[in-house]
């Protein structure tokens, strides 16, 4: 087993914790930021995007992480949908036998609950990850191109 999964190095980055001599030479750089959310969510999925893409990290989601984030988003919206629907019943229901059990809608928003916090674990979006994110102007990393941008 390899260990603990390498972080991206965007994310070092916006958390601060970027150095260059640990840097992965491999890495492929990914291009482009998310903006609009995707035609085919609904409304309510479509505020949850805009909302997020406000509130995150510059720099921090990449259109690579499309794919990532609207699992993230979904799985939100699919939440909320069923905090709204258990509000109206209760935790627990009875069946048509009598016996007691755990609502369906309950064990829905746990699942949704999981996958949401995988996905913000994989995008730095935990408490934890939060705690250790930085301004992006307080960000100072070597770029040689810069200089050259600058006539230095």
């Amino acid at each position: 087993m390899r260990g603990r999964k390498p972080k991206p190095t965007e994310l070092k980055i916006v958390q601060g914790t970027f150095r260059k001599d640990r840097a992965n030479p491999r890495q492929i750089a990914a291009h482009g930021y998310l903006t609009d959310p995707p035609e085919h969510l609904n409304e309510e999925q479509k505020q949850i995007w805009r909302d997020a893409i406000a509130d995150a990290p510059k720099s921090l989601l990449k259109k690579i992480d499309r794919s990532n984030f609207e699992v993230w988003v979904v799985s939100y919206g699919t939440y909320r949908e069923s905090q709204r629907l258990l509000a109206k019943t209760s935790q627990v229901i009875k069946t048509t036998h009598g016996n007691w059990i755990t609502n369906p809608i309950l064990t829905n928003m746990n699942k949704q609950a999981a996958i949401m916090l995988k996905a913000a674990s994989e995008m730095g979006f935990t408490p934890a990850s939060r705690s250790r994110v930085v301004a992006e102007s307080d960000v100072e990393v070597d770029n040689p191109w810069a200089r050259l941008a600058d006539g230095s």
